[in-house]
């Protein structure tokens, strides 16, 4: 398991969100956590499934506990900012869908993964409001902005600004 985080462009995304879905405003890049953690590392932090309502299709049930307790922070650091700004503490435990369904639902049509592809779980984001995994949650769309500290304040990341993925503990 590694760290992901697919840049978007919301405001294309926005637009041709309706009919076509996400397309061009997902071929920014993607980046990734300079290390790689085994599952048998994340064994000691395994957790019970977030419940699922309605049941999932027979091909993505399982009943043994396959989420994970992993606290995740993320930080924003403009430019010239002396210090970053702690903008989400979420949890890799409020994943609604298991890494097995993920996988389950990716290769049900044919499409079978391979050894070095990547596969993006989608935004870890938790129950309140500190913890909403992307900024266009964190700032509902633009219409309340993002306190930063020395008073600057984003609804969107600047391409000069320093986003960290850090704090990666299990419990």
């Amino acid at each position: 398991m590694v760290l992901m985080n697919d840049w978007s462009a919301r405001d294309i995304q926005k637009w041709e969100y309706v009919p076509l879905g996400p397309f061009l405003a997902k071929n920014l890049g993607t980046t990734i956590s300079p290390w790689v953690v085994t599952m048998e590392a994340l064994e000691p932090f395994k957790c019970p499934n977030v419940s699922q309502d309605p049941t999932p299709f027979p091909y993505l049930q399982h009943s043994d506990n396959f989420n994970f307790n992993i606290n995740l922070e993320v930080a924003i650091k403009p430019k010239d900012a002396k210090e970053a700004t702690t903008v989400c503490k979420s949890n890799f435990k409020y994943m609604y869908w298991t890494m097995k369904q993920q996988l389950a639902h990716h290769s049900i049509t044919g499409c079978n993964m391979q050894s070095g592809d990547l596969l993006g779980s989608g935004t870890i984001s938790g129950p309140t409001e500190d913890s909403y995994g992307s900024l266009l949650e964190l700032c509902w769309k633009g219409t309340k902005p993002v306190q930063l500290k020395g008073g600057e304040t984003r609804t969107f990341l600047l391409q000069s600004a320093s986003l960290t993925s850090s704090t990666c503990t299990g419990r």
